[in-house]
C-alpha cells in the first residue's frame, strides 16, 4: 500500500532553516515507512509560495484553484508535518493564515507531527503553547514527541546534530506508527450526490 506525507514549511528565507527541518523530518518519516513495507509519495508545500493567495482567500471567501489543489494535497495525505519559524513567541503569520484557510475538517483524526525553529533554544515552548493547542482545536492526532531546532542544533560537528537527531527519529517513528496502522483518508465530494431539483423546490 502506498502512503502520502505531507509537508507544510513556512520559513521565509532561501535558505531556510525551517525547510531544512522539515526535509530532515520528511526524511526520516519516509524511511521509518519503508521500513515497515510502505512505499511513500512525499509532498511539500511552502506557505510563501502562497501568500498572496492566502489573503485572497481570507478577504474573499474562496481559495483560487492552485490554492484549493494544496489544501486537498493536505486533506488527502495519510500523515502530515508542520514546521514553522518562531516570530514574536508564537507561529508566524503565513503559518496561522495557512490554517485558517483550511478547512476545520482537513485534519480530523489526521496524524500530524509538529515542529518549529527558532533563534534560542527558550523558544521551545512555541510547541506546546501554540502550536499543539492549534491542532487539538483541529482534532488532529497530534505526535507526543515535537522537535524543535535552534542554531546550536545546526552546528558544524556530528556530535552538536545528536540531540536534533534523536528528536527526530523519535518523532519520525511515532508519525510512522500511527499512519501504518490508520486507514486512507476518504474525501467526500460534496458535488457526487447533489440534491434533485424538484427537491430542493419542495424545501426537502
Amino acid at each position: 500500500m502506498k502512503r502520502t506525507l505531507t509537508v507544510v514549511s513556512a520559513g521565509l528565507r532561501l535558505p531556510s532553516s525551517t525547510r531544512m527541518l522539515a526535509d530532515r523530518l520528511a526524511d526520516a518519516a519516509r524511511k521509518e515507512l519503508e521500513i515497515r513495507g510502505t512505499q511513500v509519495d512525499v509532498s511539500v508545500i511552502e506557505v510563501r509560495d502562497h501568500a498572496h493567495d492566502l489573503v485572497n482567500n481570507l478577504t474573499a471567501g474562496y481559495p483560487t484553484p492552485e490554492l484549493r489543489h494544496v489544501f486537498d494535497t493536505v486533506a488527502q495525505a495519510d500523515g502530515l508535518i508542520a514546521v514553522t519559524p518562531t516570530f514574536t513567541a508564537s507561529y508566524n503569520g503565513l503559518f496561522k493564515m495557512f490554517f485558517d484557510c483550511l478547512e476545520d475538517t482537513a485534519l480530523v483524526n489526521k496524524p500530524v507531527l509538529i515542529a518549529a525553529t527558532g533563534g534560542t533554544g527558550r523558544h521551545s515552548l512555541v510547541l506546546e503553547h501554540a502550536l499543539r493547542p492549534m491542532f487539538a482545536y483541529l482534532h488532529a492526532v497530534i505526535m507526543p514527541t515535537a522537535v524543535f531546532a535552534g542554531p546550536e542544533d545546526w552546528g558544524s560537528g556530528d556530535t552538536s546534530q545528536e540531540p536534533l537527531v534523536r528528536r527526530i527519529e523519535q518523532a519520525a517513528g511515532e508519525l510512522a506508527g500511527e499512519v501504518s496502522r490508520r486507514e486512507t483518508p476518504t474525501i467526500n465530494d460534496p458535488y457526487a450526490a447533489p440534491v434533485p431539483f424538484e427537491r430542493l423546490l419542495h424545501g426537502d
